[in-house]
């Protein structure tokens, strides 16, 4: 843990702030963990800004319904674009300025969500899906991303009978999307970290900060 004074020059050298993604199966326990690490970070005095994917404030609210309640037939690319139009929607009204402006935002839900759901889940072109995320964030990319890994069983007992569209996809769906998941980090390994989300959540917890306390470091260099 970094002293106040030199959290204060780090906040001096961190000229914009930073962008952090939890990333996992529904029931992998993020939602826990990104509380704890608010938490953690309001202590130690940054000022931490919330996002989600999808259902940014605002617009992005309406296409999360869409996405997750609509029960009709959906084509897998409409779902695919529909996230898209939901992410250039959160990177430009909430993740780019709160960045810009010095603080840390964090996004329950990125572009690999994209990759392993759409891309791998559906099967649809990983390499197609990378190239619109990249369109629909102009470049922009997280500094730590976090990937809370899980048995599909597991995932699927916790999520129990009240299920979204998406979450109602099946075992065989989901197995896609967790090897996706971990075919992500490894080709993305200084970027996306895989956590064991069927540890306890208070070593989950530190695991989540000593990860960030890693990138503290790397950037005061």
């Amino acid at each position: 843990m970094f002293p106040p004074f030199v959290l204060l020059i780090f906040g001096v050298f961190m000229k914009k702030g930073l962008f952090l993604t939890f990333e996992g199966q529904d029931g992998c326990g993020k939602t826990t963990q990104i509380n704890l690490l608010i938490e953690y970070l309001k202590n130690k005095g940054y000022e931490v800004v919330l996002t989600r994917e999808p259902g940014c404030a605002g617009l992005g609210e309406k296409i999360r319904s869409l996405l997750l309640d609509y029960d009709g037939e959906v084509s897998s690319v409409c779902e695919s674009f529909l996230f898209l139009a939901d992410r250039a929607q959160n990177v430009d009204i909430i993740v780019r300025k709160n960045i810009e402006e010095g603080r840390i935002v964090i996004s329950d839900r990125h572009t690999d969500s994209s990759l392993a759901y759409q891309g791998y889940g559906r099967q649809l072109d990983v390499d197609r899906i990378d190239m619109l995320n990249n369109i629909a964030t102009s470049g922009l990319k997280p500094d730590l991303t976090y990937i809370f890994d899980i048995d599909v069983e597991t995932s699927m007992a916790r999520v129990g009978d009240k299920k979204d569209r998406i979450e109602s996809a099946g075992k065989d769906f989901f197995d896609r999307v967790r090897n996706g998941y971990l075919e992500i980090a490894k080709k993305e390994p200084n970027r996306v970290k895989v956590i064991n989300s069927v540890d306890s959540i208070e070593n989950i917890h530190k695991q989540v900060v000593d990860l960030f306390v890693e990138l503290e470091e790397k950037l005061l260099k």
